[in-house]
């Protein structure tokens, strides 16, 4: 009889232990999770920002490009216009109003 009253006693002793040890791990897996999780927001908080900052670098090179593009035409324009001008002053003898309104119609 005292042989099964050591038996239950270690048995018992045993499943209070497990119990514990499962409570433990548990907690632990869980504080890991936890902790994986806020590893994971970092991470993607990290690559939110990155995006914002290529997002901004790229907006910046496109709108610098416009403006270079938006210069050359203003100077081709320009450029015409004086030519045009000029060979308008060539040809005009000053009798007659400016080339535009001295159309010759056939």
């Amino acid at each position: 009889m005292a042989w099964r009253q050591l038996f239950l006693i270690c048995c018992l002793s045993a499943v209070v232990l497990l119990s514990t040890l499962r409570e433990g791990t548990a907690v632990a897996v869980g504080t890991r999770r936890l902790a994986g999780h806020e590893v994971q927001e970092a991470e993607n908080r990290q690559k939110l920002q990155a995006d914002a900052l290529r997002k901004e670098h790229y907006e910046e090179q496109r709108n610098e490009f416009e403006n270079f593009v938006e210069e050359q035409n203003d100077e081709q324009e320009e450029r015409s216009r004086e030519a045009i001008e000029q060979w308008r002053q060539w040809h005009s003898d000053g009798l007659y109003p400016p080339y535009l309104y001295n159309r010759h119609h056939i």
